[in-house]
C-alpha cells in the first residue's frame, strides 16, 4: 500500500509472492518476504452499530468496505454456519476492492469440525462459495477450528489426515483448544501436510492450550479471543454467548502478543492476526493497537471508535475531527 498519504499506514511488511505458493513448502520464508495482515472476526455484529460504525450509517454503507480501510485482513465467520452463497462472496471481493492488500479467510462449515462428518454435497457448497475468493486470491487462509472437547487422540488425528486430503487444496490452519494438542508428533503432522497452525490466545483453565507461536506452515496465523474466565466455560442461560468475547486486552496484554506475532512471521510467508473479542468492538480496538505496535506508526482509527475507546488517541494518525463533549468511554 503507498506511502505517501498521511492518512494511511504503512505495510508491516511486504512480500511479492503469494502465501502457499510451491516454493514456500518448507514454511520457512525470510523476513524480507514475510507480510502480516491484522484485522477482526467478522464484522455482522448489531452492537458495532454507533461504536465501530457510524450511526445512522450512510446510504449504501457496507461493513466489510468500512473496515478495509483501516484493516488488511477480516475473518469470514458466516462460513462457520453455513457456506457463502458464490454472489454473496463476489459483492464482498467488490467491497474490499479500493484496499488492493486485502484478504480474507475464513472458516470452515462446522458442519466437518463440530458435527463430525460432512458429505459430498456439503463439500461441493464449501467449494461454490469460496470459489469466487479462491479465483481473485483473496482467501488467505481456511480455518478448521474445532471445540475444547476435541481431544488428541488417534482417531481425531486420523480425521484431522481426512479433511486435510479433502480440502487440502487451499491454505488451511487448524485450531484446537485442548492441550493434549501440545504436541511435537501433531506439529510434525501439520507441516508434513503443509497445514498451518493456529496460536491462540484464551482463558487457560484446566487442560486449555497455553499460548503458543508455532509456525507449521507457509501461512502463519493468530487469534486472540480474549480472556474473560468468568463466562468462558458457562453453560448460564442468564449470560449472553457474546460475553465470552466481552473483554479488552490492555497494552501489557498485547505486548507478548506482539512478540509472538514476530516469531511466528520469520518463519511464515504470510501471517494473519485475528481477533475475536469482538464484543462492542474490542478486537477492533486491540487489532488497531497490534497494527500499531507491529509497525511502530500511528495508524488510522474509525471515528465512533475512538470516541468509546479514548485511548485509541494516543496511535490515531489524524487528530479527532470534532471534540466530544460528553464522551462516552467503553470499559
Amino acid at each position: 500500500m503507498p506511502n505517501d498519504s498521511p492518512r494511511r499506514r504503512r505495510p508491516i511488511k511486504t512480500r511479492s509472492s503469494s502465501a502457499c505458493a510451491p516454493d514456500a513448502a518448507s514454511g520457512v520464508a525470510s523476513p524480507a518476504k514475510t507480510e502480516i495482515r491484522i484485522g477482526p472476526a467478522g464484522w455482522s455484529y448489531t452492537d458495532w452499530g454507533g461504536v465501530v460504525y457510524p450511526s445512522p450509517k450512510p446510504r449504501g454503507f457496507h461493513e466489510a468496505e468500512f473496515l478495509a480501510q483501516y484493516f488488511d485482513a477480516i475473518e469470514i465467520n458466516t462460513s462457520f454456519y453455513q457456506p457463502p452463497r458464490p454472489q454473496i462472496a463476489e459483492q464482498w471481493l467488490e467491497r474490499v476492492a479500493a484496499n488492493p492488500r486485502f484478504q480474507f479467510t475464513a472458516k470452515l462449515w462446522q458442519r466437518f469440525t463440530h458435527e463430525g462428518g460432512g458429505s459430498a454435497e456439503d463439500e461441493r457448497l464449501v467449494r461454490e462459495g469460496f470459489a469466487p475468493l479462491v479465483a481473485a486470491k483473496k482467501l488467505g487462509a481456511v480455518l478448521m477450528q474445532f471445540p475444547f472437547s476435541f481431544h488428541n487422540t488417534p482417531e481425531n488425528s486420523a480425521y484431522l489426515k481426512q479433511l486435510f486430503e479433502r480440502f487440502g487444496d487451499y491454505c488451511l490452519v487448524v485450531e484446537v483448544r485442548h492441550g493434549t494438542w501440545n504436541d511435537k508428533e501433531f506439529f510434525a503432522m501439520l507441516h508434513s501436510h503443509g497445514v498451518g497452525f493456529c496460536n491462540i490466545d484464551q482463558p487457560v483453565i484446566g487442560r486449555s492450550l497455553k499460548p503458543t507461536e508455532r509456525a507449521t506452515s507457509p501461512v502463519g496465523y493468530i487469534r486472540l479471543h480474549g480472556r474473560r474466565y468468568d463466562t468462558w466455560f458457562s453453560d448460564d442461560p442468564q449470560s449472553p454467548p457474546e460475553e465470552r468475547y466481552n473483554y479488552l486486552y490492555n497494552e501489557e496484554e498485547l505486548a507478548p502478543w506482539a512478540n509472538r506475532v514476530r516469531h511466528v512471521s520469520e518463519h511464515s510467508r504470510s501471517t494473519y492476526v485475528i481477533t475475536n473479542n469482538h464484543y462492542l468492538g474490542k478486537g477492533a480496538v486491540n487489532a488497531l493497537q497490534l497494527i500499531s505496535l507491529l509497525s511502530g506508526a500511528q495508524v488510522k482509527v474509525p471515528e465512533p471508535l475512538r470516541e468509546h475507546y479514548p485511548q485509541l488517541n494516543k496511535i490515531a494518525d489524524q487528530p479527532q475531527r470534532e471534540p466530544t463533549l460528553f464522551p462516552n468511554p467503553i470499559e
